[in-house]
């Protein structure tokens, strides 16, 4: 099984639709001169439009998560899908909220962002545990075996390069030291990341045109061999913490819905049936 390397397309795709969301807000504030309240056409199309997102993120993804034989779509497109809409869900419920948090729509909103902040956490923490496509965790060794196999494919390239080439080549894809902790997990994963591609980025930019193809294919091994060495170092750790943050998230996220259904039942009783 080969592993897959998430991108962050559905982060820039939720930050894509949050602006477009966002301009089409200030317009309605400009026109209304004033902040779209919860109770009118606009706010409710915020808040049933959020719900529904949010109830999307809830029950898809767990319910292909649950469906070993659906073959409706790979598990790694429904991820997306379900981070997608978990932004962008209650998002639009916080603009619902007219930002006034007092009451249940209160308690509503608090936590909604923390299911969100959850969410991310969760996120970060995935990232960390080789997968395949279909969501199927990859064993110890299976990482290794890709592992040495990248390494091999790195290594015959670097050869393969003239000496001045070669010899920067090496420096920058050199071993970075990854101690499989709760703070390398947390706080220096990220930084060590974004080094990592800044050198190589600079570099690349200062290369003869025709060079440039040759070094992103080296960054390209040189990350992946970095991520898998990663992964190996925190691999029991990373199970560790996904299974007890799932342990925290799904609650969260049950007691969210109990309460927005308990708001929304609310809302509909007193204003429509009185």
């Amino acid at each position: 099984m080969q592993a897959v390397q998430r991108s962050n397309r559905e982060l820039w795709l939720a930050c894509a639709t949050i602006i477009i969301v966002t301009v089409l807000y200030l317009v309605v504030v400009a026109a209304l001169s004033q902040i779209p309240p919860a109770s009118q056409l606009f706010g409710h199309a915020l808040g049933i439009l959020g719900f529904i997102l949010m109830l999307l993120t809830e029950t898809l993804y767990s319910l292909r998560k649950r469906s070993r034989r659906a073959r409706w779509g790979r598990m790694s497109d429904w991820l997306t899908f379900h981070i997608y809409t978990g932004i962008v869900g209650p998002y639009l419920v916080l603009l619902h909220s007219s930002w006034k948090f007092h009451g249940l729509a209160g308690v509503v909103t608090l936590m909604t962002v923390l299911v969100v902040a959850s969410g991310f956490v969760g996120r970060y923490i995935y990232t960390s545990v080789p997968r395949t496509a279909d969501d199927v965790e990859i064993e110890t060794g299976q990482v290794m075996r890709q592992l040495s196999a990248i390494e091999a494919e790195l290594n015959r390239r670097m050869q393969a390069e003239p000496g001045r080439i070669q010899a920067s080549a090496l420096r920058l894809a050199a071993e970075q030291p990854y101690s499989g902790s709760v703070t390398h997990l947390f706080l220096t994963r990220s930084w060590l990341d974004w080094q990592q591609r800044r050198r190589w980025k600079t570099f690349i930019q200062q290369s003869a045109p025709a060079e440039r193809s040759r070094f992103a294919e080296l960054e390209r091994l040189a990350r992946r061999r970095d991520t898998l060495r990663r992964q190996m170092a925190s691999l029991a750790l990373a199970r560790r913490l996904f299974a007890l943050w799932h342990a925290v998230h799904i609650p969260l996220g049950m007691l969210l819905f109990v309460a927005a259904f308990i708001h929304i039942a609310a809302a509909i009783y007193f204003a429509e049936l009185l």
